[in-house]
């Protein structure tokens, strides 16, 4: 999986020095972040209309897939625009292998307070 994701990675971080007009990716760059996280947020909305639309019919779930897979793309589009990497975020989940979900959230909210 993480193959994958160094994969299109690496394709982003090529799609930086393209013109805008030559790729999807190489024009959402050139708009800026604030296109960049539209596009996340819209994706994030469809993700969560699939499901909703899953739960009233099982023979929709195929589409959580394909909004799912548009929601990780975008965000992967971000953190490349933000000079970071899919591991950055794979170095994170594994950190907290062992952790209950409470006490790393109480974790980072007093961290944050800090």
């Amino acid at each position: 999986m993480s193959n994958t994701l160094s994969q299109v990675a690496e394709i982003l971080e090529q799609r930086k020095s393209a013109k805008a007009d030559s790729s999807y990716v190489a024009s959402l760059y050139d708009k800026g972040l604030d296109e960049i996280l539209k596009k996340v947020g819209e994706e994030a909305t469809e993700v969560v209309m699939a499901a909703k639309d899953a739960e009233a019919d099982s023979q929709k779930t195929n589409k959580i897939v394909t909004e799912v897979a548009d929601l990780w793309f975008h965000t992967l589009v971000l953190l490349a625009q933000q000079n970071l990497h899919p591991d950055d975020v794979l170095n994170e989940l594994e950190r907290r292998f062992g952790t209950s979900g409470l006490v790393e959230k109480a974790n980072r909210q007093t961290s944050q307070n800090k």
